[in-house]
């Protein structure tokens, strides 16, 4: 007998890239339940070549469900995680509600999935940032060889990480410019199309924005404490994946070859670095893709054993969706948890 698996935000961006990838990956789902907010009540959603209505999460019964995959936001989380925890199915959030909590793992598991076992103090796991995600993918090989003692990275945040607004933003405002009527900003403090903006989330009193602090209070849980990582998020026009050009110091020597080959043997990663023009790989390619592509690896000369790189994964999938599907793989493979209708 399989699980029985609820997705709540089913209605958003990560919400239908989940149903997309628990099909896709065949996961041992025999029911799968889609919940939102009642304004989303009876919308339809696709599950395979199945549709599904969406359910009132306010209303809901989850007493015999094993796992739900949150993806609703932080104040929907803060609320209703707890209790769905205590109703006895494990919630793997998508949010930044629980990430920094020390009760709740926060898990990529080509990094850390002996983290997973720490569920059970509060039956919730935590998804990282999408930009930390991709980011801690392509450091935890090089740091196991290396030892990384400082990250500098800037990243190229496409808008579907704002949600779905956010790229009909980027889309409405892009037909503006071409058809001269008006760009109208909501989703974003300046016009995205044909532009960057170098702010993701708000500011904090030291300058930071939340999204760079998110990335170093994150990377230091998953990898390691005792790494020190600076960052600048900006966001860019492109509608899905994240790039980042990453900058690292190590204690120990590595060369740029070394780190090819450890990367290219490294789960969850895929070195394309040709030194020939398109030798490299771009966020439209790495849309609908699994993998954390690695490209333009190269020796940095200005510092004691340091590397540059370039990193490009879809954040809708290992930034969020398949990350969290990946967790509940992990949950099961390690028989941490089993289905409530088999122990019955």
């Amino acid at each position: 007998m399989g699980y029985k698996v609820a997705v709540v935000g089913a209605t958003g961006n990560v919400g239908r890239e989940m149903l997309n990838i628990l099909d896709e990956r065949k996961f041992p789902a025999d029911e799968v339940v889609v919940l939102a907010s009642r304004r989303s009540v009876g919308v339809e959603v696709s599950y395979g070549d199945r549709t599904l209505k969406v359910k009132a999460l306010e209303h809901y019964d989850f007493s015999d469900v094993d796992i739900c995959l949150m993806s609703a936001g932080g104040s929907v989380s803060k609320e209703w995680s707890p209790r769905i925890g205590a109703a006895g199915a494990v919630v793997i959030d998508n949010s930044s509600a629980w990430r920094m909590d020390p009760d709740v793992p926060l898990i990529v598991p080509e990094v850390n999935a002996d983290a997973a076992a720490g569920f059970t103090k509060k039956n919730i796991i935590a998804n990282p940032n999408c930009s930390t995600a991709q980011l801690v993918v392509a450091l935890k090989p090089l740091h196991d060889k290396a030892t990384i003692r400082r990250v500098v990275v800037a990243t190229y945040q496409s808008v579907s990480g704002a949600g779905k607004d956010a790229m009909d933003e980027l889309f409405s405002q892009t037909k503006a410019v071409y058809t001269n009527d008006e760009l109208i900003n909501k989703k974003f403090p300046k016009r995205i199309a044909f532009n960057i903006i170098p702010q993701i989330d708000v500011f904090m009193e030291d300058g930071y924005t939340k999204e760079e602090w998110k990335m170093m209070a994150e990377t230091k849980k998953i990898l390691d404490p005792k790494i020190k990582l600076t960052a600048t998020c900006v966001r860019v026009p492109v509608f899905v994946s994240h790039s980042e050009a990453v900058n690292v110091e190590f204690a120990n020597p590595i060369t740029a070859d070394e780190a090819r080959n450890i990367l290219r043997n490294a789960p969850g990663c895929l070195v394309i670095d040709k030194h020939e023009p398109g030798g490299y790989v771009t966020p439209y390619e790495a849309a609908g893709e699994d993998a954390t592509y690695i490209s333009r690896i190269r020796e940095d000369a200005t510092v004691e054993n340091g590397l540059s790189f370039w990193c490009v994964s879809d954040n809708l999938r290992k930034g969020a969706a398949l990350n969290a599907i990946q967790i509940a793989e992990v949950l099961i493979n390690r028989k941490l948890i089993t289905a409530k209708k088999k122990a019955a």
